[in-house]
């Protein structure tokens, strides 16, 4: 099921008939991707299908062998890197190991982009941290190193820094791997709360269905380098392509059930 856009649509980023290979590995193969702005769009798919490559395409650091990518009507693929800067400040990326600099307390880590980007003066900076921080929840922490922190609360610091510079677009890689039930809902919780307080659009790459359900308005199944769904979290409870249906409910495909048998 692949639902097409209304007329007249015009997506905040747009990637046409995209492949990508390393070596002799297809990873994508005409890929498809409209990303509709306001909303949090969830890609799932197994392990190696390709999910996190879609998302270094969005942010231009993979380019396409063959195709297109565009951000609103600019064509990025080919953008020389000096042009690139004024761009991947729009962008926000939560790492799915969040990626934190141990070497620099909390606060660092959330100012660096605002460092990196912008000429703020140092009173403005604390101030922006202070605010970003409290966002996710961990006020007061400015002072606190990576090493000191739990794996929930270096989500929330990397993601923190993530929106920083108040991005249009927040691109979340795995967000809740490695963490309980519990903290990874928090994660979720505060998916939700950025979307609807900043008015971002979000693209989230999981495995973790009960994620995808609740912080989705649209989920893409990638299987094979192409999308193969592409609906709502009701529609995908009710898709029937057994593809599909393997990957929601947590079961092995047929021929992998079998192979399991013979080597058995």
């Amino acid at each position: 099921m692949v639902v097409e856009p209304p007329q007249n649509y015009e997506p905040v980023v747009r990637m046409v008939d995209v492949h990508k290979s390393f070596g002799d590995l297809r990873v994508l193969r005409g890929l498809q991707l409209d990303l509709r702005s306001g909303e949090t769009t969830v890609i799932i798919g197994e392990s190696g299908s390709g999910k996190s490559v879609i998302l270094k395409h969005i942010v231009r650091l993979l380019k396409p062998d063959r195709g297109e990518v565009y951000f609103h009507d600019q064509r990025i693929d080919r953008l020389p890197e000096r042009e690139l800067a004024s761009i991947r400040p729009r962008f926000g990326f939560l790492f799915q190991l969040s990626a934190l600099f141990d070497s620099m307390t909390v606060g660092d880590n959330v100012a660096f982009p605002i460092v990196e980007h912008t000429r703020r003066k140092r009173s403005e900076i604390a101030e922006i941290v202070a605010r970003k921080l409290a966002m996710v929840g961990l006020s007061g922490l400015q002072s606190q190193w990576p090493a000191e922190l739990s794996g929930g609360q270096k989500k929330r610091v990397a993601l923190a820094r993530a929106i920083a510079l108040d991005p249009e677009i927040i691109l979340y890689d795995e967000p809740t791997t490695g963490l309980d039930p519990p903290r990874a809902d928090v994660i979720n919780e505060l998916i939700i709360k950025l979307q609807e307080e900043l008015g971002v659009t979000s693209v989230v790459v999981t495995h973790d269905m009960a994620s995808a359900g609740k912080v989705s308005d649209r989920i893409l199944m990638l299987y094979e380098g192409r999308f193969i769904f592409d609906g709502s979290p009701e529609e995908i409870t009710r898709c029937e392509d057994p593809r599909v249906r393997c990957f929601v409910e947590g079961r092995c495909h047929d021929e992998d059930l079998e192979s399991l048998k013979r080597k058995g």
